[in-house]
């Protein structure tokens, strides 16, 4: 599948478009929508279903240095108030603080991140690393395996240094349950 198409995919579900569109409001320069909300969004318009159909959340990645939990919530009350009319599951989370939660949450050390798109690309699934953004009324992508294991439905482990068999089994199964 081509970018173009792809995005005009993502676009068919309007929680994803109203989230792109109102993320600027944020003011944060490095944020994406990313995985189940993306890719499941493509995949039901490869089987013709509602473009919201099965997704369970939307993920906003964002980086910003002030790693901080007061400022981090500080974003997630502000993004609260901007997508207060949206009925739907979006969970903004700073990638600067992974590194900080994740060995208590694991068990296991994880790095520390410079960009958001660092968090992408450690997903369990290859399938979910992929995040979209709004940059001057054009959009970009974070793919790093490309679009054809989304477009060709595929769903493989990333094998990422933080890979744990389990949950990538419960992500994947949850997948193909939908």
């Amino acid at each position: 599948m081509d970018k173009g198409p792809f995005i005009d995919a993502v676009l068919s579900n309007p929680v994803n478009r109203s989230i792109l569109s109102r993320l600027p409001e944020l003011g944060l320069s490095d944020i994406w929508l990313a995985s189940g909300s993306v890719f499941q969004t493509v995949w039901n318009r490869l089987m013709g279903r509602a473009p919201q159909w099965g997704v369970k959340d939307y993920d906003v990645c964002y980086f910003d240095a002030e790693s901080s939990w007061k400022a981090e919530d500080a974003t997630i009350r502000r993004a609260a108030a901007i997508f207060s009319d949206i009925a739907a599951d979006i969970e903004l989370r700073n990638q600067a603080r992974v590194h900080l939660w994740y060995p208590e949450k694991f068990g296991m050390a994880y790095p520390q991140f410079e960009r958001a798109t660092d968090r992408i690309d450690r997903f369990l699934a290859r399938v979910a690393q992929i995040g979209i953004r709004s940059v001057n009324y054009d959009y970009e992508l974070c793919a790093p395996n490309g679009l054809n294991e989304i477009s060709e439905m595929v769903v493989r482990p990333s094998l990422c240094s933080n890979f744990r068999a389990d949950i990538y089994e419960a992500k994947a199964a949850s997948w193909k349950s939908r």
